[in-house]
């Protein structure tokens, strides 16, 4: 268990920020990792397995490659199962799950070719366990596998999170549709709010629905471990050591720092339902960080500026069924995620009168602040008649989607926007 190959996969566009996270979460020099398309690819110590678990932000799951192997049908995939010591991870006490994902498999069927791999693992254990072999849950398995499929190759992965990463045991309540909690991570990355040994700027969510990006960024700066608060599918494999885990759990723990008294908040979220305000805020409370968030309601339209101080806006507006027609201003209510879409303002229903009042609003009073604003509409920045100065690729979910970047400058700087030294434009 000395030396692993781990994947751990990530939402498309992540990958460059998830590998130096694992740089700097492992120690390991870069050498030790190969980013590919939706994750990074790591060979490192079941120790730096949990590690990651406990600590990433960005990652979806941490999983083990076990088994890479060619093949041309079904059978092939139960001999490469059968082949793998799956009794140095597990017990046949424990339940299993098999999943299965494929890119341009010949196979007719993923359902059977899942099948002959659970067959397999079940026969492994009935060898080498005097008859005795795992039960299957598909709800709450003990032990998920992962078998990813190409035109003619078999990687045969064991998870080692248990449930995705992204649930991180604080988001008890949410509204519709919520971002998740690894995604909000990737856009506070991408825009180099945590970047540096500096002060911190202020951070504001101006549709923040159940608190899922200012909770990120404020277990960021308070150095509170991403899983902290949950439990892990590697607590109940084979290598797992209780006091190893119980000595990192505890480091982290002791790393966690809090703003001292009368030191003056930094991160603010607000939203236009007052309910979706009370779940943000219990939702702080959980995360251990409800001390370090000012919460507050209010249309995005009309909230000023949290602070006098300008800094950095990170959004994930409402669009589709998110968002609600009947706000101020005869304009989509910004933030009421829980609510269903009507009759959406604008051209075309798509919130276009909404979104170039919000930019007005911003370019009148929140000069020096900058935006970033993730959304699957890349006519959004026309739409708000502002020229964006970067775009970051990243999917959530299905959706492709970019994550925005805009300078509020007023005035004839305006030009000067996305011309600051060493910045120019992304590509669609």
């Amino acid at each position: 268990m000395n030396q692993l190959q781990l994947f751990l996969p990530c939402a498309a566009g992540v990958e460059d920020y998830l590998a130096p996270e694992i740089l700097r979460i492992t120690g390991l020099p870069p050498g030790c990792i190969t980013k590919q398309r939706g994750g990074v690819a790591v060979r490192t110590s079941f120790a730096h397995a949990m590690l990651l678990n406990l600590y990433s932000r960005l990652a979806q799951r941490v999983l083990v490659l076990v088994s890479y192997t060619e093949y041309r049908n079904e059978q092939d995939l139960y001999r490469a199962a059968m082949a793998v010591s799956w009794e140095q991870w597990f017990t046949p006490k424990q339940s299993i799950k098999v999943e299965i994902t494929a890119q341009h498999s010949p196979l007719t069927s993923l359902n059977f070719a899942a099948l002959k791999v659970k067959d397999a693992v079940c026969d492994r254990f009935r060898e080498t366990s005097g008859g005795v072999r795992p039960d299957v849950d598909t709800q709450w398995p003990d032990v998920r596998i992962y078998a990813h499929l190409t035109t003619d190759s078999c990687s045969l992965y064991i998870d080692t999170s248990g449930e995705p990463l992204f649930k991180r045991g604080w988001r008890e309540d949410k509204g519709d549709a919520p971002l998740k909690e690894t995604l909000a991570a990737a856009m506070i990355a991408a825009s180099g709010w945590a970047d540096g040994d500096g002060d911190l700027l202020p951070l504001y969510d101006p549709c923040c629905g159940s608190g899922t990006v200012v909770i990120e960024a404020a277990q960021i700066a308070c150095n509170i471990a991403a899983g902290s608060l949950r439990r892990f599918a590697f607590e109940k494999y084979r290598p797992f050591r209780a006091a190893e885990w119980a000595a990192m759990k505890a480091e982290a723990a002791q790393a966690v720092v809090k703003p001292e008294p009368g030191q003056p908040t930094l991160i603010y979220g607000s939203d236009v339902s007052h309910r979706m305000v009370d779940f943000a805020q219990r939702n702080a409370e959980r995360a251990g960080v409800a001390d370090v968030i000012e919460f507050r309601g209010g249309d995005a339209l009309q909230r000023m500026p949290p602070c006098a101080t300008s800094g950095v806006m990170l959004i994930n507006p409402p669009y589709g069924e998110r968002i609600e027609a009947g706000g101020f201003a005869g304009t989509a209510r910004f933030g009421a995620r829980e609510l269903p879409e009507t009759a959406a303002s604008g051209e075309g229903g798509d919130g276009g009168e909404f979104f170039s009042k919000l930019a007005t609003h911003w370019k009148k009073n929140y000069s020096g602040w900058t935006a970033w604003v993730l959304t699957p509409d890349l006519k959004l920045p026309s739409k708000m008649r502002l020229k964006e100065s970067r775009r970051v690729p990243m999917w959530n979910g299905p959706l492709e989607c970019r994550l925005f970047k805009f300078e509020m400058i007023k005035g004839s700087a305006r030009e000067k926007t996305g011309e600051r030294a060493g910045e120019k434009p992304g590509a669609p």
